[in-house]
């Protein structure tokens, strides 16, 4: 799912190719990207892009008269420009806006199809979607703390919550948690006001990285790839590599349809948290130390 850095660099790119411009043309490809009726797409047609900001992980494109069209990447939407008139007919397109300067594409490469579109009347109608959560670039250290200690979950959860937090998913959440040394799976209720400024400082380390970075990207080409693995992340993705501070080997939690990558040495002093499918098949065989798991891939 597009996170803070990567909804940023798309805002960078499409503000400069559309605000101000006219929407020339809508087509709908599926039947299940458009959640809404009243106002009709239909009533975008003919209107400038005034312009676009984000909600959380929504990207708000804003109308005269009050009319927004509020657009949810979810996990696998993506956009995509074309610099010139195309037509939504790729098996993942979803939807093609068109404007004098080209069209935007709107695709999703998954069979869920979980992305929408929303067309919505007056700016009350948008904020009922944000999910509540506080800007975490733009709020204090008291606001942070008084948030992750508002409910008692793993640090990993509160982070990804858009509830409590806006715009940090699953991957930022593991390269903040690596970069302020904290295990994944430590409970908000146990941290001390010291680990707490940690974390906040981590929080704005790497998502003021990773948007400067994008956005600088963004600034000179479409982000045609976004992506939640980068080879440039420090733990994310890198399950069985080499951690960047330490040189240890990066491990994994699996659930659901996600997974929690950290390093033991640098976030959990040395103990392998269980991962609930394979410590559940091995059991008392469940290495509960970085070496043990080293000495089983030696003997394997």
């Amino acid at each position: 799912m597009p996170e803070l850095p990567d909804l940023e660099s798309y805002l960078v790119a499409l503000r400069k190719r559309l605000e101000g411009q006219t929407l020339e043309q809508v087509t709908v490809r599926s039947p299940f990207v458009l959640r809404t009726f009243d106002p009709p797409i239909e009533s975008l047609i003919g209107l400038p892009l005034e312009r676009l900001t984000r909600l959380g992980k929504r990207i708000v494109w804003h109308f005269p008269h009050e009319l927004f069209l509020v657009v949810h990447l979810m996990i696998a939407g993506r956009f995509h420009w074309k610099d010139r008139h195309v037509a939504a007919k790729g098996k993942n397109d979803l939807a093609a806006f068109r404007f004098a300067a080209g069209t935007l594409l709107l695709t999703e490469a998954s069979p869920k199809k979980r992305a929408s579109l929303h067309v919505l009347q007056g700016w009350p109608a948008v904020q009922a979607l944000h999910r509540g959560g506080i800007e975490p670039l733009a709020c204090s250290l008291a606001e942070f703390c008084a948030v992750l200690r508002s409910e008692n979950h793993t640090l990993k959860r509160s982070l990804a919550d858009p509830r409590l937090f806006s715009g940090i998913g699953n991957a930022y959440s593991d390269e903040i948690l690596h970069t302020a040394r904290l295990s994944p799976l430590q409970w908000t209720s146990r941290l001390s006001d010291e680990q707490i400024a940690v974390l906040f400082a981590a929080v704005q380390r790497v998502l003021a990285k990773w948007r400067d970075r994008l956005c600088a990207e963004a600034a000179q080409r479409f982000p045609e790839k976004v992506t939640a693995f980068r080879p440039e992340m420090a733990v994310h993705g890198k399950f069985g590599q080499p951690c960047p501070a330490c040189g240890h080997t990066v491990q994994r939690i699996v659930y659901a349809e996600n997974e929690c990558n950290y390093c033991p040495t640098c976030q959990t002093d040395g103990r392998l948290l269980a991962d609930r499918s394979l410590s559940r098949l091995l059991k008392d065989d469940w290495p509960r130390t970085i070496e043990e798991w080293e000495e089983q891939r030696g003997r394997s």
